[in-house]
């Protein structure tokens, strides 16, 4: 499954299969698929990542969010969308702010490559059994 966040990009949870000579594993692990206007990204390098066909996208859910911090859901969409427009502008200007997400991971900027770095303890959450192999592939 996975969540579009209109203006940013698609987070989402893919299997991946791992041979190694003694076993094969099938891990879950989080991905960050860009979808940001191109003119912000001028000087950036991002890779290239592509979510599976057969991942389920659904759009960010504010209804969810706002329950979560007792907002209305109006008003939880517009932060969203002030927050995405005022990030768009800081790279569009040459700056490199890192963009949080709570327990999630940090979307940085480094020496002009934009990356999603995950925290351990979100892939650790996604993928119990093999938590290492997961957490080393991400």
């Amino acid at each position: 499954q996975g969540v579009l966040v209109p203006g940013l990009g698609t987070f989402a949870v893919v299997p991946e299969q791992i041979n190694s000579t003694e076993e094969v594993y099938v891990v879950r692990r989080p991905v960050f698929q860009l979808d940001m206007d191109m003119s912000c990204l001028r000087e950036l390098v991002f890779p290239t990542v592509m979510i599976p066909g057969d991942i389920m996208i659904k759009p960010l859910d504010y209804w969810w969010l706002s329950q979560t911090n007792s907002l209305p859901p109006d008003v939880v969409r517009g932060c969203v969308e002030e927050t995405i427009l005022l990030y768009s502008f800081q790279l569009r200007d040459r700056q490199r702010p890192a963009f949080a997400f709570e327990n999630i991971g940090i979307l940085s900027c480094q020496d002009n490559v934009l990356c999603m770095q995950f925290h351990c303890s979100c892939i650790a959450g996604l993928e119990s059994q093999d938590t290492w192999v997961a957490l080393l592939l991400t």
